[in-house]
């Protein structure tokens, strides 16, 4: 009776949360300006295509794509470096160090956006993939050191002693070690840091402009120009939630259980 009764309310939530995405996806199928459902036959398939040529997602994507890809990889060893330095190593002075790491998750982005920019205007990296690599780094890299600390200090201490009396060095026992044994913790960092970068469009629109617009951006010039028409706007919204969405089917076991490991221990 109780797990009746449980997968009672669990469809019930299902279709609650699902029941937008479908209308999502029917409105962008419509042949209808509004979006208005229709049946299965009259699918407009070429809406995708429409919204693909005149937003220029080709080049708006790829953009996204250079930036959420070199911010994954930097992201992901700056904090395998810096949280095994802090969760196993317990470096130097980690009891003042930590919390001015920490600090770099409590600035407000909208407090800094301004110096940011003329300072950044200072060295030339406005409208430059660089500029804006480097801006995610910053943004990023405290949230995934102490991310990756919380997974490290849940790892055996005596494996860590026990490689230590082999002869294993440091970076031996990180590459052989603590990060296979901290994989789920990895892959759960290595979507939520596409998902922040690639649904990035506040730091997009301040930094980049012309050629080196991302595709959020994109698609906010697309949805600006096709305002009333509510099947192209779902048709590119669409497009550009794809990378997160299969992403996310890929890697779905993985950062579900990294989560819970992350909500269990410190």
């Amino acid at each position: 009776m109780e797990r009746a009764f449980n997968y009672v309310i669990l469809t019930i939530l299902a279709v609650l949360v699902l029941f937008p995405v479908g209308t999502f996806l029917v409105a962008a199928l419509s042949p209808d300006r509004s979006g208005k459902p229709v049946g299965f036959s009259d699918f407009a398939w070429d809406n995708f295509a429409t919204a693909w040529r005149d937003a220029d997602f080709s080049r708006a994507m790829t953009v996204s794509l250079i930036v959420a890809v070199c911010v994954v990889a930097g992201q992901v060893i700056l904090a395998l470096l810096g949280g095994y330095a802090f969760g196993v190593l317990g470096v130097a002075g980690d009891k003042w160090l930590f919390p001015v790491v920490l600090l770099g998750m409590m600035i407000s982005l909208e407090a800094i956006i301004v110096p940011l920019y003329y300072q950044f205007r200072t060295f030339g990296l406005t409208n430059s993939l660089p500029g804006i690599i480097l801006i995610h780094l910053g943004m990023g890299v405290p949230f995934g050191i102490f991310w990756m600390r919380a997974a490290f200090r849940a790892l055996p201490r005596s494996a860590f002693e026990s490689a230590e009396l082999d002869g294993a060095g440091p970076l031996r026992m990180l590459r052989s070690m603590a990060a296979p044994m901290a994989r789920p913790a990895i892959y759960t960092l290595i979507l939520l840091s596409f998902m922040w970068t690639w649904n990035d469009y506040f730091l997009s629109l301040v930094f980049l402009h012309g050629d080196n617009q991302t595709a959020t951006v994109a698609l906010g010039v697309f949805q600006g120009k096709y305002v009333t028409q509510i099947n192209l706007m779902a048709a590119g919204g669409l497009i550009v939630a794809a990378p997160v969405l299969a992403l996310y089917v890929v890697f779905q076991r993985k950062f579900i259980s990294g989560m819970l490991a992350g909500a269990i221990k410190e």
